[in-house]
């Protein structure tokens, strides 16, 4: 039996590392799963969900397990903390809209999912490559007009710099609903100098709950 924000039931929760490395995203049946197996070393956050369970023949008493929003799990990702400035995450569309915040970088309007394309700035035609340092979130209309040039051949600008993300900035995008407290903790491993430290520093201190439900297909 699952308690607490039954209406919230898909509401993922942050694991991390012993050492508070973030490592990936998890749904509340995994959670309780490690909880259970005695695998949490500690926990933070907000409580999501209270999961009950049978009634003790001893003493008649029911088992519970509380999930918070963030567990860190025993033993460390050594591999990660010896390649993390070297990591590349894997490039896909819906990652690198929110990396953009849904914004075409051409127009500067903001787009719904469904009407944004991945644009290559330098084309495949000419040589460019299928990398987060050469994609950009665009509108259909400004990719149309666009074409196989490249912005400079078109007459058009960026409007901001395309970056690689870190491992923490992916696990941030790769999140469905990121709740603030699990923003805050991740802030913490974005570096300072990355275009969305500062997008998100700004939606936190707005008091503006950062989630990923207002572009949805």
């Amino acid at each position: 039996m699952l308690a607490g924000m039954a209406s919230e039931i898909s509401q993922q929760v942050l694991r991390t590392d012993v050492a508070g490395m973030p490592l990936e995203w998890i749904d509340y049946r995994e959670a309780v799963r490690l909880y259970h197996a005695r695998q949490v070393a500690y926990d933070c956050g907000t409580l999501l969900y209270t999961v009950f369970g049978g009634f003790s023949a001893m003493n008649g008493r029911r088992s519970k397990i509380d999930v918070n929003s963030i567990i860190a799990t025993h033993g460390t990702s050594q591999s990660l903390s010896r390649n993390r400035d070297k990591y590349v995450p894997p490039l896909n569309n819906r990652t690198l809209f929110k990396r953009d915040g849904n914004l075409c970088l051409y127009c500067a309007m903001r787009f719904p999912t469904r009407d944004l394309t991945r644009d290559h700035i330098t084309p495949i035609s000419q040589g460019g490559r299928d990398h987060w340092n050469n994609v950009a979130t665009a509108c259909r209309r400004c990719n149309n007009y666009k074409g196989g040039r490249t912005p400079e051949q078109a007459a058009m600008e960026l409007i901001a710099v395309p970056f690689t993300p870190t491992y923490a900035e992916y696990i941030y995008l790769k999140g469905r609903r990121v709740l603030t407290d699990q923003m805050q903790y991740l802030l913490a491993h974005i570096p300072r100098s990355s275009p969305l430290h500062a997008r998100l520093t700004d939606q936190l201190f707005s008091g503006e709950q950062v989630v990923d439900t207002h572009f949805h297909d």
